[in-house]
This record gives structure tokens, sequence and C-alpha cells, in this order.
């Protein structure tokens, strides 16, 4: 599939501010899932400098600063982006990474540690409870656990719209049994940490309804599946994850995935509206 993104963030204050350096998450990975043919940005106030760095995730973002006040901060980016993986269970597990728990190599185990340590301290009590009880259904069996998992978050729980960036716990999500897409993502994460399996919080777009004319972000959940590298889960429509979906940026801790951080003096009132346009071309 192929891709034309834009994507428009303004940002608009009740009075002069002077915006401090901001980061921005807004660049469509380029790896062997999808290709960026094209990336390009508009920045009102033009910036004082931009930067282009990877983060400590290996992800590709801009870094601007200002030298000037403003009453209004936008930023246009626009995206030509090709993905590919039309087949998301090509691969083979590892035979010791078959069932649950996986008894890593201890190299391997050292590498996965910040996406398997739970991103709260300590794991939930209803994750814990939720992911024994599934792994009992599935005999422990890896690949009938995500999926069970994947179904339950799906079948049970209803997606609302949240315009806070902060995520439930996994005890509220399941108790009120909705959330926004972020949530079901950490939810599905905390649950699969709790018993040994390496995930990271996905940023991107989603095709979505054909109809569709302006859309939200999205989020899904990657699993470290040996044999298989990161594969993607998306509990928010139950399935899993190919060229129908965009990715962004991706990270062991989700707050690392914000898709603008930044800050301005002296503090003022804002309003943000974000417009998002996809349009597929092939």
């Amino acid at each position: 599939m192929r891709y034309l993104i834009n994507h428009t963030t303004v940002y608009t204050y009740d009075k002069p501010v002077f915006p401090h350096p901001h980061l921005i998450r807004l660049r469509p990975r380029s790896d062997g899932w999808q290709k960026l043919h094209d990336f390009s940005y508009v920045i009102t106030p033009e910036p004082t400098g931009i930067s282009e760095i990877i983060d400590l995730d290996g992800n590709a973002c801009l870094r601007v600063w200002f030298k000037q006040e403003t009453e209004q901060l936008k930023i246009e980016i626009n995206s030509d982006i090709e993905t590919f993986k039309t087949n998301p269970f090509d691969f083979l597990y590892e035979p010791w990474a078959l069932k649950v728990p996986i008894d890593y190599p201890s190299s391997l185990l050292k590498q996965l540690q910040p996406y398997l340590t739970p991103y709260n301290n300590l794991p939930d009590p209803i994750s814990i409870y939720l992911a024994q009880e599934f792994l009992h259904e599935v005999d422990g069996k890896t690949s009938d656990f995500l999926f069970k998992l994947m179904d339950e978050i799906y079948r049970n729980c209803t997606q609302v719209a949240r315009h806070s960036e902060d995520l439930w716990s996994p005890t509220i999500i399941w108790t009120k049994k909705q959330g926004a897409c972020r949530d079901f993502v950490a939810l599905f994460m905390d649950i699969c940490r709790s018993v040994g399996l390496a995930t990271r919080f996905v940023s991107g777009y989603q095709e979505g309804d054909p109809d569709t004319e302006e859309f939200d972000l999205h989020a899904w959940v990657e699993v470290y599946l040996p044999g298989g590298g990161w594969r993607s889960y998306d509990p928010t429509h139950g399935l899993l994850v190919s060229d129908r979906h965009i990715a962004l940026v991706s990270s062991a801790n989700p707050s690392y995935t914000s898709p603008i951080i930044g800050s301005v003096t002296p503090v003022a009132h804002s309003k943000m509206q974000a417009k998002i346009r996809i349009e597929k071309i092939s």
C-alpha cells in the first residue's frame, strides 16, 4: 500500500510566548516493513534551527528551536510512505520460545530488559491474574496466548476518545471495559511483561474506513518473538498488523512516543488542534 499523509498541529496561545526547543516524533519509519519515499515539513514561526536526530530507541525525530515570541505554533508534516507487510505470519518461532515462560539465552535476556520491566514499577494485579488465566486456557502456547489476549481485549472492551495523554491502569481499563487505543496497548503490554514477554509501544496511523476523511493517531503493540523479531498486534481492532498500519515511533516506555513535546514561557492558556489526512494512492 502507498499513502500520502498530511498531519497538521496548531497550538494557539492567549498571549505572546517564547517556545523552548520542541521534539517532533512524526517521521514514519523506513525499514523492511515500510519505505519512506518523501518527507517534508513547514513550521511557523520559522525555527532558528532544526536538527534531525535518532533517539535512544532508534526513532528518527526532529528537534527545533526558536528565537522569537509567537501567539501560534503550527507544525505541518507531509509524508509519502509505502507499506509492504502483506503477511504478518511469515516467521517461525525458535523451538525454545513456543511456550511461556520463555527460557531466554542470558545475552538476549539482558538486551530485552527495558522491554520486560513494568513501566509502572510493578505489574498491575489484574494483569497478573489475566495473564495466568489466559495462559492456562491455551496450555502456555506463546502464539495462542497472544491471540487470546488480543481477542479478549478486542471483544470485551469499547474504544472511547480521550484527549489526555495519560494511560489508565490495567485495573481501570478492565473494570470499565473501555479505553483509548493507547490504554488497550498498555493493558496488553503489562499482561505480556508479567509473564516475561518483551513488548514496546508503537505510535502511528491506521488506514481505517475508506469513507473517513479525518483521522487520529493510532497505537498498537510490538512483541519480541524469538525467531520472528518484533511482531505487531492491534488489540483495538483485534488483528495482527500488516500493510494497513504506518508506524512512526516505538519505545519500551509509552511516554517516549508522544508526537510533539515542548514547553513555552510564560505559562499561557493554549488550545491545540490536530488534523490528519490519509490518502491511499495505490
